[in-house]
C-alpha cells in the first residue's frame, strides 16, 4: 500500500506511514485521541504539505492536520482518512526586531528554549508540549494573557497551503480578511506551515503557588476574584478547585499567580492570605519554562470530558461562587477558573476572530476516565454546567471535547461565524479542512 501511495505522491520527501509500516500504531493516535487512519504523512517542508493536501482532496479521503496533537476533540486524527503530521517541520528561527518564525509543527518548548537565552517570551498556553499550531489558532491563553493578551495577538504573519495546494503568505496586508480568520478561526482555511510572532520582554517571572482549605471555596474564590478585578496587568493567575488527584472535593483550592512585568507578588499574596490562613505558599522567581506543565500523554483506554466558558464582568462574582459550590459536591473532575482583562481585553471584538474579549473570567471543568465510564463522567460534568450555564457568554475552542452542542455553537457570536464563512467560501469551499470547530462555507448555508 505504501509503494502505492508513494506513486501518487510524486516528489514527496517526508515520511509515509501506512497500516502496514513500522510505529503506524504510534503515528495513529495522538496525545489525547486514538483512529485508524488510511495514511499517515510527515512533510519534510512546505512543498510537501502542498503535495499532501492535493493528495488527500484527489483520493477523496478526510483530512486531518496535526500540529502537536494536544486537540481534546480528536480532530488530530481520522479514521479511513489522511493525517497531515507537521512533526518535522518544526524549526524555531529569531529574526531581527524580535520576530520569530516558528514551523507549524513546534511544541512551546522549542520556542521557549530558543528564547530564553535572549529574555525574549511569546506568551503561550500552560503546556510546554503543546504544539504552537493549534493553540495560536483558536487563541492562546496563558500565563502573561492579562500582560501581552492572547498568543495570537503577537502572530504577525503566517505561510499557509490552501486547500488547493497553493502557498501564501499571510499578513495584515497580504489577504487580509484570512488573516483575521487565522487569529481564532481555528484550523478551518488552509495548513498554516510557518507563523511568524513578535515576542515580547520577559527575564524571568515572579511566582506563587497557595493552596487554601476546600470549606474556604467560597470566601476564598470571591476575594481571588475581586483582587483580580483590579490587580496589576502584569499578574495573571488562576484558581483550580476539585483536583481529583488532589482529594476531589476534599481538594485544597489551588491558586497560581505569575507576574511578568518587572515588579513582585507581595500586595497580591498579601490580598489572598488577608482571606483565610493559607495550607501552603510557595513563591519566588521563575524562568519561564519552569512555570509551564510538561505535558502527559492520555494513556489508551482513557478519554476526556473537558468544556469550559467565558463569563462577563457583570456575572462574574455569581459566577465564581456557584464554581465553588459546585467545587463542594461529588463530580468527575476539576473546576478552573481563568482571571482574563487587561491586554486581553484592549483588542477591538472584531479586530480577530476570537471575539470574547469583554470576559473578566473563564471557567472550566476537566475530567478523565475510562472510554467505558466516560459517557456517565459527560453527564455528571454536564450536570454542573446546568448550575453554571447561565452565567457564561461563550466558549474557548481550545478546551472542548465537543460534546456540548450549545458550548460549540457560542465559540462564535453569529456575526463572526458569517464573517469565517465568507472567508472559508474564498479559501475552502469545498470545506476540505473540516475537522475543527470553524465555520462551514457561506455556500453550505
Amino acid at each position: 500500500m505504501t509503494s502505492a501511495i508513494e506513486d501518487q505522491l510524486a516528489g514527496f520527501s517526508g515520511t509515509i506511514i501506512t497500516a502496514d509500516s513500522d510505529h503506524y500504531a504510534d503515528a495513529a493516535r495522538t496525545r489525547m485521541a486514538a483512529a485508524a487512519p488510511a495514511v499517515v504523512l510527515r512533510p519534510a517542508d512546505t512543498a510537501d504539505v502542498a503535495r499532501a493536501v492535493r493528495f488527500g482532496v484527489e483520493s477523496g479521503l478526510t483530512l486531518a492536520v496535526r500540529g502537536g496533537g494536544h486537540s481534546v476533540a480528536g480532530f488530530s486524527t481520522v479514521d479511513d482518512g489522511v493525517v497531515i503530521d507537521l512533526r518535522n517541520i518544526d524549526s524555531v528561527e529569531v529574526l531581527p526586531e524580535r520576530r520569530v518564525r516558528v514551523g507549524g509543527g513546534a511544541r512551546w518548548r522549542q520556542v521557549v528554549e530558543a528564547l530564553s537565552p535572549l529574555g525574549l517570551v511569546i506568551t503561550s498556553g500552560d503546556t510546554a508540549d503543546v504544539g504552537v499550531g493549534g493553540l495560536t489558532l483558536s487563541g492562546g491563553i496563558g500565563w502573561m494573557v492579562r500582560r501581552d493578551g492572547l498568543t495570537l495577538d503577537q502572530l504577525r504573519a503566517a505561510e499557509l497551503v490552501t486547500a488547493s495546494g497553493e502557498v501564501l503568505f499571510v499578513d495584515a496586508d497580504e489577504h487580509p480578511e484570512l488573516f483575521w480568520a487565522l487569529r481564532g478561526g481555528g484550523g478551518a482555511y488552509g495548513v498554516v506551515t510557518a507563523f511568524e510572532f513578535e515576542a515580547q520582554p520577559a527575564d524571568g517571572v515572579e511566582f506563587a503557588a497557595l493552596t487554601f482549605p476546600a470549606e474556604e471555596a467560597e470566601s476564598v474564590v470571591a476575594g481571588w476574584a475581586a483582587y483580580m478585578r483590579t490587580a496589576p496587568h502584569g499578574i495573571s493567575s488562576t484558581v483550580v478547585l476539585a483536583n481529583p488527584m488532589a482529594g476531589g472535593i476534599a481538594a485544597p483550592v489551588a491558586v497560581t499567580l505569575v507576574r511578568s512585568d518587572g515588579e513582585d507578588l507581595v500586595d497580591a499574596i498579601g490580598a489572598l492570605t488577608s482571606i483565610t490562613a493559607p495550607l501552603s505558599t510557595d513563591a519566588g522567581r521563575r524562568a519561564y519554562a519552569e512555570i509551564l506543565h510538561p505535558g502527559a500523554e492520555l494513556p489508551s483506554g482513557l478519554s476526556t470530558a473537558v468544556r469550559n466558558g467565558f463569563v462577563s464582568p457583570d456575572a462574574a462574582d455569581a459566577a465564581a461562587l456557584a464554581a465553588a459550590r459546585a467545587a463542594r459536591q461529588p463530580q468527575p473532575g476539576s473546576i478552573i477558573l481563568h482571571s482574563l482583562g487587561g491586554a486581553f481585553a484592549a483588542v477591538p471584538a472584531d479586530a480577530t476572530a476570537f471575539a470574547h474579549r469583554g470576559a473578566e473570567l473563564m471557567i472550566s471543568t476537566f475530567a478523565v476516565a475510562p472510554e467505558a465510564a466516560i459517557a456517565a463522567v459527560r453527564e455528571r460534568s454536564a450536570e454542573v454546567w446546568n448550575d453554571l450555564e447561565r452565567f457564561v457568554t461563550g466558549a474557548y475552542a481550545n478546551s472542548l471535547d465537543g460534546t456540548s452542542a450549545s458550548a460549540v455553537a457560542s465559540i462564535y457570536p453569529a456575526g463572526t461565524r458569517e464573517r469565517l464563512a465568507a472567508v472559508k467560501a474564498t479559501y475552502d469551499p469545498a470545506d476540505v479542512f473540516a475537522r475543527n470547530f470553524g465555520a462551514r462555507p457561506a455556500s453550505a448555508h
